[in-house]
């Protein structure tokens, strides 16, 4: 009789074969459900309450860290293990404070992810080489407000100052005081760079990400 009892959730078949096949590696693991959405994912969840749950940073119909916390709310002994194909290092840093079991690159080796993911299953904690050489090489940087990350967002999506305001429910006014604020935070001067920096944080049409 298996363990361990997880879940792959990944909207790419190939890179649930891939995880699926380091978890037989190592043994006494039942994969007991896989999933290609959010929305899916926290079901399966909620469903099985597994020991581990793989977890892609990016799926359709849920951003992955609203997955994230609802598996801690409908399964709060399930280890999770993030596996991303997002290089930023303000959203690997945000998944590190939001307390993830264990935190991988897409492009991590097989033999680190067998070791890590054991690990994890065994109660510790495992962030790859990959991710902790990124977040040790980047300049502190301050952080951005949940309002300013709304506005980003917003502002990426192509949406007037007028919108944004309605949408948010604060004055055009207000609108661009966020620009302005996260224009001087980021070190750009153009709606351009605020583009590239939302597209690179996954916050514009984010199934579309790696």
């Amino acid at each position: 009789m298996p363990e361990y009892r997880a879940i792959i959730a990944d909207d790419h078949a190939i890179v649930r074969r891939s995880l699926a096949e380091i978890l037989g590696k190592i043994g006494g693991i039942e994969i007991v459900a896989e999933a290609a959405n959010g929305i899916e994912t926290i079901a399966l969840v909620k469903q099985h309450s597994p020991d581990l749950l793989l977890l892609d940073a990016a799926m359709p119909l849920a951003r992955g860290i609203q997955v994230y916390g609802e598996a801690r709310r409908w399964s709060p002994d399930t280890r999770i293990i993030v596996v991303t194909g997002f290089t930023s290092t303000t959203m690997l840093a945000d998944w590190m404070a939001a307390g993830v079991d264990g935190l991988f690159l897409k492009s991590a080796q097989p033999e680190e992810m067998e070791l890590g993911f054991a690990q994890v299953l065994a109660g510790g904690k495992f962030v790859s080489q990959e991710v902790a050489d990124k977040l040790a090489n980047e300049p502190e940087r301050e952080a951005l407000t949940d309002r300013e990350r709304e506005v980003l967002a917003l502002i990426a999506a192509g949406h007037q100052n007028a919108i944004i305001g309605e949408k948010l429910f604060i004055s055009p006014k207000t609108v661009e005081k966020h620009r302005a604020s996260l224009m001087a935070k980021l070190g750009v001067n153009s709606v351009s760079g605020l583009l590239t920096y939302a597209l690179r944080e996954g916050l514009l049409d984010e199934h579309q990400q790696l």
